[in-house]
């Protein structure tokens, strides 16, 4: 039986879905993007009346997911709480965690772990080495995959076909002069890394910044994401990225993938 669509779905039948609640959600993404923000500025961004980003946003503060200041709203630690809670569901949070911040510390750089969820590489944990760099990837951080070696890692363990949806997807956007953005020249490289067991990007996200990176597998032979480690090209090139870095990195994703087959 067809069902006519609702108004709220935004006329569709075959995915339903709420208008209101892609409102919210406008709001809420366009207030990360402002750093906070007030009613008018809101509007302005997403199009919406005054009216309507006043009703959501008094919502949003009713449930603690939106505070305000003056006349200025930011979002709440709500997010935070259900941020911690989503993370610490993923497998072997606790020991990924603990490996992470030992990888930051034997190498010296910035290190971090990746997973894929909806074609995207997110970041679950960052941790600084001493000599560590800012970038711009934070906890939660969602990135193409191409164009980390995380996500290069991730995506030499998928199957071709989940590869291929992917890129249908997403495409191959460039951020860089190196990005890679021609689909045969990324799965000669995803062999490539099949082969190795570990991945690298030369400044193919952000200009002068190396990274090499190894996969971490499931008991079932899955991929669950993968470790990185990243750093100006003057401290990363040569020996620390080609021998020193991948020694530790292999040694640290054994590990882990040890203690949660054993869990």
């Amino acid at each position: 039986m067809t069902t006519g669509s609702d108004p709220e779905d935004g006329g569709s039948s075959s995915q339903s879905r709420i208008k209101s609640l892609d409102t919210t959600f406008t709001i809420v993404e366009s207030l990360t993007d402002l750093d906070g923000a007030r009613v008018t500025e809101l509007a302005d961004r997403t199009g919406l009346s005054k009216s309507t980003v006043h009703k959501h946003l008094a919502t949003l503060v009713a449930h603690g997911y939106v505070v305000k200041e003056g006349e200025e709203y930011r979002l709440g630690f709500r997010f935070l709480d259900l941020g911690g809670y989503v993370r610490a569901q993923f497998t072997g949070a606790d020991i990924i965690k603990s490996k992470i911040q030992e990888l930051a510390e034997k190498t010296g750089e910035v290190a971090q772990y990746m997973t894929e969820e909806n074609g995207e590489a997110v970041v679950l944990y960052r941790e600084d080495g001493h000599h560590g760099v800012p970038s711009r990837t934070r906890t939660g951080k969602r990135m193409y995959l191409h164009q980390v070696a995380s996500g290069k890692a991730i995506l030499a363990q998928l199957p071709e076909e989940r590869v291929d949806e992917i890129l249908e997807r997403h495409g191959l956007p460039r951020a860089t002069d190196t990005t890679i953005t021609d689909p045969d020249e990324l799965k000669a490289e995803l062999e490539e890394i099949r082969e190795n067991g570990v991945a690298y990007s030369y400044g193919e996200s952000t200009k002068g910044l190396y990274a090499v990176a190894a996969p971490m597998m499931a008991p079932d032979e899955t991929v669950l994401g993968a470790c990185v480690v990243s750093g100006p090209s003057h401290r990363m090139a040569g020996e620390p990225m080609d021998e020193e870095i991948p020694e530790i990195l292999l040694s640290i994703v054994n590990e882990v993938e040890l203690n949660i087959a054993h869990s």
